[in-house]
């Protein structure tokens, strides 16, 4: 193996994949108040006091928009044993919504949120960021419940410059 430092995307791209993150299903409701929502894995939290998570979110997404608008999101964290949650997400647009296949419920501030995840947090938006093509939203946590004692699902892809 090569210790041999680079700059080329070539190098950085496999690099990037091994950093692991979890998978988590991000939520909001679309113009109508029906539940919107996708599997992300940029989620971070950010800050303690207020807790503070962030979300980047690809600029060109429906979501992105939705969020704004609602000016809350919500986030359903995956355990290891919920992997089945992720399926019904990644659905096209014309096979129906993810959310006639999962369990949900409203959050006290009414964000969707998964009634089977390892645990849901419910953000009010507190601004945003531009990096590249995502948007890094910031959401102080209002409410959330851990629901199982499961270790949270991770993961790391092969390349980090792209999702598969």
């Amino acid at each position: 193996m090569s210790t041999h430092e680079t700059t080329s995307l070539d190098a950085i791209g496999p690099a990037l994949g091994r950093v692991s993150s979890g998978l988590f299903i991000v939520t909001t409701r679309d113009e109508s108040g029906a539940p919107l929502g996708f599997l992300g894995s940029f989620v971070q939290q950010v800050a303690l006091s207020p807790p503070t998570v962030c979300v980047a979110i690809g600029a060109d997404r429906e979501h992105l928009t939705q969020v704004r608008r609602q000016g809350r999101f919500g986030v359903s964290v995956l355990g290891d044993e919920d992997k089945g949650l992720m399926k019904p997400f990644f659905k096209g647009p014309d096979d129906g919504s993810p959310f006639d296949d999962v369990e949900h419920r409203a959050a006290p501030g009414g964000t969707p949120v998964l009634a089977d995840a390892l645990a849901w947090l419910e953000c009010r938006v507190t601004g945003e960021h531009n990096a590249g093509d995502h948007v890094v939203v910031f959401g102080v946590v209002e409410a959330g419940s851990l629901q199982g004692d499961a270790a949270p699902l991770t993961h790391t892809r092969k390349n980090g410059l792209r999702y598969s």
